[in-house]
């Protein structure tokens, strides 16, 4: 399946030429392909056999999931910097600048290093098309083999079966969370999305499910390629509890240990896959090295605290399970007689009538703002969508800037302001508030 054509155009533009900037490269690589979309491997792999001769060196560990991808690829990645490894990592999508979706040791990918790998992309693909995630992706796999690090941890961009990552066979997969979102191509029931996912296994390699009721079509895969399937709330437990000074704890147990947990901005879901998938890699680290690599972990835009006074927060949650979770975030925050404020914006393919339910319960004030980007919604398109929630006290603003700005004006110091919806709506927050 495919999304209408991004690019009218019969024949693609030129590549650019020596001296090209990076803003360059990444606005002809909007351009190559006739759709945004159009999942497949067999362009991919094409291309991927003529920049690599055999299988990379290095350990690969592929994460999908629908949402809780990034907070298990960042854990792991500290953990396993931690332990002494040298780590890549490649996600999607990037909140401010491209470079965020590469990082080498920890460190975004500078201009120059991610134009030379667009370059050898664009040498090695000849008369093969690929859209600007395929691109993308080989040229994360470009960057991270010449960098000699030891781990490629790779976030799937979509789904998993058919996702550009899962060209490169993983050494152990993370699956992290399995529900609707991307219905167009996915599916719309959670047996047909997890099939999906379950893509990025491999016969008899490792693998994490760190959704506790994974549908069957995943653990029908995982039995048929002999997968060494390791299940939250079987092979391990994730407790989340308020500890006697009356902050949030949590804690992993699994084969009589108990890992502290950091019970803050990041799904603890994912945080437990990240030590179960290390315990399988890097077995005997010190639990202490653990519990420390934990505590430093952050994440920008996975409810991120921006301000104080009022605490403003940011996330990219934009489908109804990540809105569940966000929601109980939140709940763990207020207290009697602190309002939340909610900026909301995000784009038309979203369930966002479903997101708003999920949100309703601890939501005092909605901002709804437009979003003036490929796909997003303009902010009376949201209002009547949600019309029907009887959402209580809804103002529209064209903008996400706009929307801030009202609801700091009514917050009082004790508030709480979220500002969510997607990444888009994440990054102008960013922006705005520093």
């Amino acid at each position: 399946m495919t999304l209408p054509p991004s690019n009218p155009q019969s024949r693609p533009p030129k590549a650019p030429g020596a001296g090209a900037t990076l803003d360059q490269w990444l606005s002809w690589l909007e351009l190559i392909h006739p759709v945004e979309i159009d999942l497949g491997l067999d362009r991919v792999l094409m291309v991927l056999r003529r920049l690599f001769r055999s299988r990379p060196a290095a350990r690969v560990i592929t994460v999908a999931g629908t949402n809780g991808k990034g907070s298990a690829v960042a854990a792991l990645e500290s953990l396993l910097q931690a332990s002494g490894r040298r780590t890549g990592a490649y996600t999607s999508p990037h909140l401010q600048k491209y470079n965020e979706r590469i990082r080498i040791d920890g460190k975004d990918i500078d201009d120059a290093a991610l134009i030379s790998a667009f370059e050898k992309v664009e040498a090695a693909r000849g008369s093969v098309t690929l859209t600007y995630f395929e691109f993308g992706t080989l040229a994360a796999f470009v960057a991270l083999g010449e960098s000699g690090v030891q781990d490629w941890i790779l976030e799937v961009g979509l789904g998993g079966r058919l996702d550009a990552v899962n060209a490169v066979d993983a050494d152990l997969a993370i699956i992290t969370s399995v529900d609707i979102d991307h219905v167009a191509f996915l599916g719309h029931n959670r047996e047909v999305i997890g099939f999906e996912k379950a893509g990025i296994l491999r016969p008899g390699i490792p693998a994490i499910i760190a959704d506790t009721d994974p549908p069957r079509s995943v653990l029908q895969q995982a039995a048929a390629q002999k997968v060494k399937l390791k299940r939250a709330g079987q092979d391990y437990i994730v407790r989340e509890f308020v500890s006697e000074g009356g902050e949030l704890s949590a804690s992993l147990q699994v084969d009589g240990q108990v890992i502290r947990l950091p019970a803050g901005p990041l799904p603890l879901q994912s945080v437990a896959a990240a030590v179960m998938a290390m315990r399988i890699l890097e077995p005997g680290t010190e639990q202490v090295l653990l519990e420390h690599a934990l505590a430093q972990i952050s994440l920008p835009g996975r409810f991120e605290r921006l301000e104080r006074e009022p605490e403003v927060f940011v996330d990219v949650g934009h489908n109804p399970h990540a809105a569940r979770w966000l929601c109980a975030r939140l709940a763990a925050c207020k207290t009697p007689g602190r309002r939340v404020l909610a900026v909301y914006a995000a784009l038309a393919d979203k369930d966002v009538k479903g997101v708003a339910a999920a949100m309703a319960p601890i939501v005092d004030s909605w901002y709804l703002a437009g979003l003036d980007v490929p796909r997003g919604l303009r902010s009376l398109e949201l209002k009547t969508a949600l019309a029907p929630c009887a959402l209580s006290q809804v103002s529209a603003h064209d903008s996400v800037h706009q929307a801030i700005l009202s609801a700091k004006s009514d917050a009082e110091r004790n508030d709480i302001i979220i500002i969510f919806g997607s990444f888009y709506t994440v990054a102008e927050a960013r922006s705005l508030l520093g």
